[in-house]
């Protein structure tokens, strides 16, 4: 089939030199990538100083709100080894997923859940290898600084682009909606420890609970007791300050709104690369979440009891029906198909990437197993049943409790230091593509600003349920990047060399439809 080839991305070699010389440097491809997201009439979009680091430093980042800094394990080429590489990989998935695993093992019942996590683990790695692979699938042309968007468009034209461009913001809006909803519970029960520690205010919660030092608590029935915020109050002297405060500091109705006074601004910034360099707290977080999970299982214990089909009062059976919901929340827990390409391009040993991006997908299926379990099997099942499980774990502890307050704290501010740089994401994919300028104007980036932290806000006050969010936007977004374009682009690129076999035609044809039951399978259970 013939294609045009401007003849800048031809590689040449002449006969009396050597081959043009290996990939350019980390540093300048991504000065390249980003000086592609113009116009040649719009010089607006200058790299941002992010992409601009110095000799010995790289930062990396991803839509899934994880971004850090490499400065001392390069070889002073932009290059880096296999464990820096993995590393990276590891870290850029380890999003706010993690919080809904043990709610997506309930829903899907434990045994269940586990072989779940393994399978989609697996399939979503074989996607990924696909995705790699497909820059290299293409002839004559120089592919070496391209994204997987621009295969998609190389492959499909302009719906190629522009689908790639819908779906990418909907994981980056999806990522920010979720952002907005944590960080408004985080500020709500950071704040509500404060202050009754500030004013030594004892406050028992009247939602169901167990008793002792390692309180457990049961949100979810409070639907069974008064409206409020779930709590009475036991101290002395004056109230009316406390009932002001707990009329004022309310998860839904007021804290979702306080947040927009201190992040509004920052979204409006042209370059938010300082808070790049606050982001190595997504590395800390997970740590002290898997150190968290591990005490709290040590003092709690093992409440385990295997029930096949049928469901008694304490326990969930081992197989459920609502298992897509799992499957839902691991299509973005596993998601990193949008910039792979970027992180493996970087490895200094090119032919290693398919064993790194291996060991890096198992140590990510390894924590999540590890947090998803843990925390199922020690949940006190009696007194409370397993359904009691939060679609944020963290809610299962009560807001006076030392270690959910710390892991609140290093979650809040991690957060907020990621979430302008998710908003400057969603500016240059979606202003740069549409006015070919990631800034046209303070007008246009305030609207769009505005649109994004609205939704936040909504999902906060009327829907703010993370597991859902992650579960819908997920199964979205993970249609077109992990199921859909790499098998097309696969079956595709076989057909042309003349390789494609029924074998492969049939199993990416299934991975297809796996992905299109996944989405369906949100909105029917």
């Amino acid at each position: 089939r013939p294609f045009h080839v401007e003849p800048t991305n031809i590689v040449s070699v002449d006969d009396d030199t050597h081959r043009v010389t290996d990939e350019a440097s980390a540093m300048n491809k991504r000065i390249h990538y980003y000086s592609r997201l113009a116009s040649p009439a719009h010089r607006a979009l200058i790299a941002p100083d992010h992409v601009l680091p110095a000799p010995d430093e790289i930062y990396v980042y991803s839509p899934l709100g994880t971004a850090f800094k490499i400065d001392s394990y390069t070889d002073g080429h932009g290059k880096n080894s296999s464990i820096v590489t993995i590393f990276m990989i590891w870290n850029t998935m380890m999003g706010t997923s993690i919080l809904s695993i043990p709610w997506g093992i309930k829903q899907a019942g434990f045994t269940s859940g586990i072989i779940l996590i393994l399978l989609m683990g697996i399939l979503t790695l074989y996607c990924c290898y696909r995705v790699v692979k497909s820059r290299k699938m293409i002839p004559l042309i120089d592919t070496s600084h391209w994204e997987f968007p621009d295969v998609c468009k190389y492959y499909f034209g302009s719906f190629g682009q522009w689908s790639s461009l819908l779906f990418s913001m909907v994981s980056l809006v999806g990522a920010m909606v979720v952002y907005w909803v944590l960080m408004s519970n985080f500020l709500f029960n950071t704040g509500k420890f404060i202050y009754n520690f500030v004013h030594n205010i004892n406050v028992t919660e009247i939602i169901p609970g167990t008793n002792g030092s390692n309180k457990v608590i049961c949100p979810g029935a409070a639907k069974d007791y008064p409206p409020g915020n779930g709590s009475v109050t036991l101290f002395s002297g004056n109230s009316t300050s406390f009932e002001l405060f707990e009329e004022w500091w309310d998860k839904s109705q007021t804290v979702p709104f306080y947040l927009i006074a201190a992040l509004l601004p920052l979204l409006n910034l042209k370059s938010p690369s300082f808070f790049a360099k606050f982001n190595v707290l997504g590395t800390v977080s997970v740590v002290y979440l898997v150190f968290l999970v591990t005490v709290k299982a040590a003092r709690l214990g093992i409440h385990l009891e295997f029930n096949w089909l049928t469901e008694d009062e304490f326990f969930v059976p081992e197989f459920r029906i609502l298992f897509p919901q799992l499957t839902g929340v691991l299509t973005l827990a596993f998601f990193i198909h949008n910039c792979i390409i970027t992180l493996l391009q970087n490895n200094r040993n090119q032919e290693n990437n398919v064993r790194d991006l291996s060991v890096a997908y198992f140590l990510v299926g390894l924590t999540y197993l590890y947090v998803g379990v843990i925390i199922f099997a020690s949940f006190p099942s009696p007194p409370l049943s397993k359904e009691c499980i939060e679609q944020n774990f963290l809610d299962n502890f009560p807001s006076d409790d030392i270690m959910s307050f710390v892991a609140r704290i290093f979650l809040l501010f991690q957060m907020m230091t990621v979430y302008p740089l998710l908003g400057y994401l969603a500016r240059v994919q979606l202003l740069g593509q549409v006015f070919g300028n990631v800034y046209p104007s303070v007008f246009h980036v305030l609207v769009l600003n505005i649109a994004i932290v609205g939704a936040g806000v909504a999902m906060a006050r009327f829907y703010p349920n993370i597991g859902g969010i992650i579960r819908y936007s997920g199964a979205t977004c993970g249609l077109a990047f992990v199921f859909v374009y790499p098998s097309l682009i696969y079956m595709i690129s076989l057909r042309r060399a003349g390789q494609l076999t029924w074998p492969a035609l049939i199993i990416h044809i299934f991975i297809i439809l796996l992905g299109l039951a996944n989405l369906i399978a949100q909105f029917l259970l």
